[in-house]
């Protein structure tokens, strides 16, 4: 036990709810709880681990926060991933990327399938256009060592980068989507996707809508239509319209058809998973675990 030997009025509030929400508990406390399942009507709902950046991401950090939240399902990002397989800082990364094996990433992704979590895309910060061909070819095997099918990535202004990032795909064989911010229009992943069928879209429906202009409710839902068979994954997110401010706003305060865009997948049964970026400021008294808890109840009540 800690004691600590005086503290103010704010903090002790903090330290309650933190408390009170199971954040400081250690792995072991949840060794034995019930497997989470996050896959409803058939759609799987998951959860970029970037939602839980105000909080320690370390594997068991974000193992805690799924059984905590109900998420069996995860696009992990390279801030959890590289530090577990012994990544160094600072100038020494890349000689690591471009040499290391894929033990550490095995078992990594058995460490989140032994607790009912499985990895369906990765988003290390090694696919930039700075970034080498071998470390290139170490974030797409990694991302098949922890059982992604897809790595993710900012949509590139160059093509020749979209063309360089699909011919090392091809090679290992996965996906590679695009995320687009408020760039995004029904057509700006066009070029990338006619370059190679190992392009597709990592489509942010938040960041559609908070574009504005041509960018509506309506049109979404047809660019889900139209590309359902380019999607790697979806984000999702509430965001008003550009007219309308922009604001990331907890879900169902928007304008993202977020109930849609779930009974769209539902009925259509599209199988691309879509994950829950928690980018609203979190309101005073919570925390990101429970705040992604409120998002997924929002997608399960969705989708029943």
């Amino acid at each position: 036990m800690v004691i600590m030997q005086s503290f103010d009025r704010r903090n002790f509030l903090r330290q309650s709810i933190i408390i009170g929400s199971g954040l400081v508990a250690g792995p072991s406390v949840f060794a034995f709880g019930p497997r989470p399942n996050s896959r409803f009507s058939g759609v799987q709902v998951g959860a970029i681990t970037y939602s839980f950046r105000s909080l320690p991401v370390t594997p068991d950090d974000i193992i805690r926060y799924c059984q905590q939240s109900g998420l069996s399902a995860l696009e992990l990002k390279g801030d959890t991933a590289e530090p577990f397989a012994g990544a160094p800082s600072g100038n020494l990364l890349r000689e690591w990327r471009e040499t290391v094996g894929m033990e550490q990433f095995v078992a990594l992704r058995k460490k989140f399938r032994k607790a009912g979590i499985s990895i369906y895309a990765y988003k290390p910060s090694a696919l930039g256009e700075k970034n080498s061909n071998g470390e290139i070819e170490h974030a797409m095997k990694a991302g098949k060592a922890l059982g992604a099918t897809s790595v993710t990535v900012e949509l590139p202004k160059d093509p020749a980068h979209s063309k360089r990032l699909a011919d090392i795909a091809a090679k290992h064989r996965i996906y590679i989507g695009y995320h687009a911010h408020m760039q995004a229009t029904d057509t700006a992943w066009d070029e990338a996707l006619a370059q190679s069928p190992w392009n597709t879209l990592n489509l942010d429906c938040g960041h559609y809508i908070a574009a504005g202009g041509q960018n509506t409710a309506a049109s979404l839902l047809a660019l889900l239509e139209a590309k359902h068979d380019r999607i790697s994954s979806l984000h999702l997110k509430d965001r008003r319209l550009k007219q309308n401010g922009a604001a990331n706003v907890e879900w169902g305060k928007g304008d993202t058809p977020l109930r849609e865009i779930l009974q769209l997948m539902k009925e259509k049964k599209y199988t691309f998973p879509a994950s829950i970026e928690l980018e609203y400021p979190i309101p005073a008294g919570s925390n990101a675990v429970l705040e992604v808890t409120k998002c997924l109840a929002y997608a399960k009540e969705a989708l029943s």
